[in-house]
């Protein structure tokens, strides 16, 4: 007969040898999770952004160490230090400045595997330059929803509280325009518009500028706001469509890339596209034959949501750091202008 005092049984063995491995596994699991048991997790290191040039500008404005948390993004230091190149976790430079030629590439002081980001705001065919700069950025941050930083000029977010009340409403429909040019579209059919449409037109164009805080206050009387971009490309909607019209209160008759985009950041019955219409005068008829009730259902979405506006370079570019741990690793755009241009 065995001696159970000399030896367990096999049950027992296996029993052991299973916890004996759960408690392994969960040592292993606690050291992937960079913490040790009872301890709290590591903290994660601060991502330094090096902003190459600032846009637009001869100097940068001034960037205190929690610029990005004011806009709600942690542990991420933006900075225009050129003399941080070699430590920046990434570096971003913006097309306009490359372009015009006031910055350039520090190609020979790159560090092995430092990712380069491009950035701009303006549409293909105010951009040049591209076919250069073949092989250079890893990442790409636009208004394009396939950018890698994707950085609208506006969103809706969700309202707390009631909506303020409409402006009350004296005028058909304004533009504010300062590049007017008979070879663009949006020129063309304001043209074909004006004979059947009361347009009030504002802007250097018509030699009626508005100062900076003026615009909102005069396009609110308005019922229509020409929301007509400058060139037609893929989801480039600027601040024509956000500041112009949401948030001033007109409902935007918009001219630019197909109703799909902007169905894809903002309600379908939250502005009205002018290619839903055969015509100028077809749309024309449309705006000024609308009742009351029609029109009021074209902001029901202001009692979900309010206009925020990403006119802040710093906010832009402090978006980097909020994406960089899913940022793809090894990308290169090959052929940046082809991207660009699709």
């Amino acid at each position: 007969m065995q001696n159970a005092g000399l030896s367990p049984a096999p049950s027992l063995r296996a029993l052991g040898s299973l916890a004996v491995a759960a408690l392994l596994s969960a040592f292993w699991l606690c050291w992937q999770l960079g913490a040790a048991p009872g301890k709290a997790p590591a903290p994660q290191p601060t991502i330094t952004i090096l902003v190459w040039h600032w846009p637009f500008a001869s100097q940068p404005p001034e960037l205190p160490g929690d610029t990005c948390a004011s806009y709600g993004v942690a542990r991420c230091h933006l900075t225009a230090n050129r003399s941080l190149l070699a430590g920046a976790d990434a570096v971003v430079f913006h097309h306009r400045e490359l372009q015009a030629q006031r910055a350039h590439l520090p190609l020979a002081a790159r560090p092995q595997g430092q990712p380069w980001v491009w950035a701009s705001m303006e549409s293909p065919s105010h951009t040049r330059g591209l076919g250069r700069l073949r092989g250079v950025f890893n990442w790409v941050l636009s208004y394009r929803r396939d950018s890698d930083i994707f950085v609208p000029y506006g969103r809706l977010e969700p309202r707390e509280g009631p909506a303020p009340p409409l402006p009350a409403k004296r005028g058909m429909a304004a533009w504010v325009v300062s590049n007017f040019q008979k070879r663009q579209r949006r020129v063309q059919l304001y043209q074909q518009l004006a004979p059947h449409l009361r347009v009030d037109v504002f802007g250097r164009a018509a030699g009626r500028p508005l100062c900076a805080d003026c615009l909102l206050r005069t396009v609110a009387p308005y019922r229509f706001y020409l929301s007509f971009e400058n060139s037609e490309h893929r989801d480039y909607i600027t601040e024509k469509f956000w500041r112009n019209a949401l948030a001033a209160g007109a409902v935007p008759v918009v001219l630019g890339p197909p109703r799909a985009a902007y169905e894809a950041v903002a309600p379908p019955d939250a502005f009205v596209h002018v290619d839903d219409f055969s015509s100028a005068h077809e749309l024309a008829a449309f705006l000024t034959g609308m009742n009351e009730s029609r029109y009021r259902r074209y902001f029901a979405w202001r009692d979900r949501f309010r206009v925020r506006l990403l006119s802040d370079w710093r906010e832009r570019f402090c978006a980097i750091c909020a994406r960089f741990p899913q940022l793809p690793r090894g990308r290169v755009y090959q052929d940046l202008e082809g991207w660009f241009q699709a």
